[in-house]
């Protein structure tokens, strides 16, 4: 499904296009995804379904410059992973990526948005804007918190201790906001979030994809990993036909709790080294609250056994019957005098 650009007030499209064709990432243990096809035009809200397990989260950290793609091809506003991952990371921004953006509990709403205030201004200003006045930048990195927080429908006045409320205090949909905010004070073009509509209502569920709606609306390209996408939406599933040589299931959980990181999906770091925009090392494994999961016992650390047509008896991943595994080291241990 297309979308028509949306356009800044200055008349140009400030979102980036996506497009991918054949788009798939493969680790160690199998695919997390593959064959995805995407075709989204600047500014529109794009939806990532799938089941858990299918490889969403990997999707939106491939697409963002965080996760080296291992085939197909795919453009994220004229820049090529993995060749542009850099690029694209300077431009993109995370959000509600478990074990990559967690809010700390014990912080307060004042104190993640200074904190991050000081490291946009360290890290994610232009050079040209360290020659400014002490004053003048305090003054802009206010603006750019107000500007975040009335985008992402965050009041923190009406929190029940105002800034000083703690995030481990806050409701879901309350926290959801705060992790975008945080996102949005980059200024990025492209915004990803994970886990869009997790532990949600579904009147909570709509409030958050009005919200995502209107940041698309206001030109921002918007990537939802999600269990249900809105009708309006740009919908990519991760759920393809298993092909020869996939694991079945084995892809990177999206949205649910363990690691999806460069090693771990993918068996080795980033393209480049470089930070991410949002301060993650690009050779860091992002944890994104998917858990990879592999099928079989051998996966697991533990003896794969299969039963032989023969005699339906179980043998070892050696092909040795157990029982008489069994009764072979009985016999070596009689032999050395410990049985």
């Amino acid at each position: 499904m297309d979308q028509s650009p949306r356009e800044t007030a200055h008349g140009a499209p400030r979102g980036l296009a996506v497009t991918a064709r054949g788009f798939g990432l493969r680790g160690p243990r199998g695919w997390a995804f593959r064959d995805v096809d995407v075709d989204a035009a600047p500014g529109s809200l794009i939806a990532v379904e799938g089941p858990s397990g299918s490889g969403r989260t990997c999707l939106l950290l491939a697409l963002t410059g965080r996760m080296k793609p291992t085939e197909g091809v795919a453009e994220v506003g004229g820049l090529k992973p993995p060749r542009h991952m850099s690029a694209l990371r300077r431009i993109s921004a995370l959000a509600n990526v478990a074990g990559v953006t967690d809010l700390e509990p014990a912080l307060t709403v004042g104190e993640h948005l200074r904190e991050r205030a000081l490291l946009q201004r360290r890290f994610g200003a232009a050079p040209r804007a360290l020659l400014r006045s002490r004053a003048r930048r305090r003054a802009e990195a206010r603006e750019a918190t107000e500007a975040a927080l009335t985008a992402a429908g965050l009041d923190v006045a009406a929190l029940p201790k105002g800034p000083r409320t703690a995030v481990r205090d806050l409701e879901r949909l309350e926290e959801l906001r705060l992790s975008i905010a945080l996102a949005l004070m980059s200024g990025p073009r492209l915004l990803a979030v994970d886990d869009a509509d997790h532990k949600l209502s579904g009147a909570e569920r709509a409030e958050v994809w009005e919200l995502l709606g209107s940041l698309a609306a206001s030109g921002t390209t918007v990537l939802a990993v999600c269990s249900e996408a809105p009708e309006d939406a740009v919908v990519v599933s991760t759920a393809g036909p298993a092909k020869p040589g996939t694991a079945d299931d084995d892809g990177t959980s999206a949205g649910d709790t363990g690691d999806t990181g460069d090693t771990a999906a993918t068996g080795g770091p980033a393209a480049d080294d470089s930070a991410a925009g949002d301060g993650t090392p690009a050779d860091a494994a992002p944890e994104d609250g998917e858990r990879a999961e592999h099928g079989g016992a051998a996966a697991h650390g533990g003896t794969a056994e299969r039963r032989t047509p023969a005699d339906g008896r179980t043998t070892t991943r050696d092909g040795v019957p157990a029982a008489e595994d069994e009764e072979g080291a009985a016999d070596a241990l009689a032999e050395t005098g410990r049985s």
